[in-house]
């Protein structure tokens, strides 16, 4: 199932978004949080200067 997906994100219209992945720090117990997010290629700064504002 997965050759599936891959395949038909690198074709068509699958090539104008990207995968984002932010890793964030818990400032109570230290432990890191990864968020994935798939955005549109013109987004991808919007989308980590999101998460880092938080």
């Amino acid at each position: 199932m997965a050759k599936k997906v891959v395949a038909t994100l690198k074709t068509g219209t699958g090539k104008e978004y990207s995968k984002v992945i932010t890793m964030n720090k818990s400032p109570k117990t230290g432990a890191y949080s990864f968020k994935e997010l798939i955005v549109h290629n013109d987004h991808v700064k919007d989308a980590i200067a999101g998460t880092h504002s938080k």
